[in-house]
């Protein structure tokens, strides 16, 4: 009985070691990194591919699956699911007096809803961008290797490296611009009602 017990134990705990979790989790989102199209979500979600396109999911709602498409974009390969949680944010003011982070030159809206708006961005070398205010908070999934220069308008300086694939979540009430200074770097931006 004791091996019995024992055995059970050890099975239940490898299960809950190999169970997935979320690359990002907090107040808002719940970031999941999968390498099929997901089934029904408890949440609405965004699908974002690593061939850049993205997808509104509304909750309890299988994709649309039709060959390699899902909700009219390409979710071939790897994408990451964010999963919108119902936490509510009041709107913040813009008293910065710089502008919006988007829409920007160069910037392209993939999709916008009640929940969020998507950009597809591509920086440019040694270019930086306008300097500006985020007032949402944004996941962004990176699609190249480069280092992007943050600096505030006091100039201080941070460079942060970004890979093919990596996912990352900003909060909003920043002021900054962006300078690509090593690589390439386009992302895929979803900015959070």
């Amino acid at each position: 009985m004791i091996r019995i017990l024992l055995l059970l134990t050890i099975v239940l705990q490898a299960v809950s070691l190999a169970a997935p979790k979320p690359v990002i989790d907090n107040d808002r989102v719940a970031v999941w990194d999968v390498a099929e199209p997901p089934t029904a979500r408890p949440l609405d979600a965004v699908l974002v591919s690593l061939s850049g396109a993205a997808s509104f999911v509304p909750r309890n709602t299988p994709p649309e699956v039709s060959g390699a498409k899902v909700s009219g974009s390409k979710i071939a390969g790897r994408s990451i699911v964010i999963d919108l949680k119902d936490h509510p944010v009041a709107p913040i003011a813009n008293t910065s007096g710089y502008p919006l982070a988007f829409p920007r030159p160069g910037s392209k809206k993939i999709l916008e809803n009640a929940r969020v708006i998507v950009w597809d961005y591509t920086w440019t070398p040694g270019v930086a961008t306008p300097m500006h205010f985020h007032d949402k908070d944004v996941v962004v999934m990176y699609l190249e290797d480069g280092d992007l220069k943050s600096t505030t308008p006091d100039g201080k300086d941070t460079v942060n490296s970004y890979q093919f694939g990596m996912v990352k979540f900003n909060l909003r009430d920043r002021v900054h611009t962006e300078t690509l200074i090593r690589g390439k770097q386009h992302a895929i931006i979803t900015e959070l009602k």
